[in-house]
């Protein structure tokens, strides 16, 4: 069974908001966000894997990781983490990099708020993504993201059915 997704493309205000249920306890979604072992499991899209070279789930904290393509191509991504309210929610800016962490300004940096909430043994999961230009959300969802996210969201459901994590 899919995961539950619902997202808003709000152009005028450079957001994309994603909505998202499961059915396990708050502690487990958050973990499955913040914990590079577990996220490593779902956050690429198949056939891609994510890998995590490093990480820091602090305020301030970094996690340095790249999606491995079937064909051995390495696509790098930094995500820094701030405002940190456990198991409630934290921000992150997130940006493709190189393998040392250095940034690619030739794709723009995204702003994500998650916050995560539980109701009757449902947690609800909102993302909501902020870019500094409609160019850039544009050029985001044109790389696949909607697909790509809900995919990886969809992988993460099934592992809790799965109860692999």
């Amino acid at each position: 069974m899919s995961a539950s997704i619902k997202i808003d493309k709000d152009f005028a205000n450079k957001q994309i908001t994603v909505l998202s249920e499961f059915k396990a306890p708050k502690e487990k979604i958050w973990d499955a966000f913040t914990n590079p072992d577990i996220t490593d499991k779902w956050w690429a899209p198949k056939p891609y894997q994510a890998i995590t070279k490093q990480s820091d789930f602090k305020n301030g904290g970094q996690w340095l990781y790249y999606m491995l393509s079937p064909e051995g191509e390495k696509h790098w991504c930094l995500a820094e983490f701030y405002n940190i309210k456990q198991a409630e929610s934290y921000e992150v800016t997130d940006a493709f990099c190189d393998e040392n962490g250095n940034l690619n300004n030739d794709f723009p940096r995204m702003n994500w708020k998650n916050s995560f909430e539980e109701e009757n043994g449902t947690t609800r999961v909102t993302n909501e993504i902020t870019y500094a230009r409609v160019e850039d959300m544009k050029q985001i969802l044109e790389m696949g993201f909607e697909e790509g996210y809900s995919m990886g969201l969809n992988q993460l459901n099934d592992l809790l059915n799965e109860k692999k994590i």
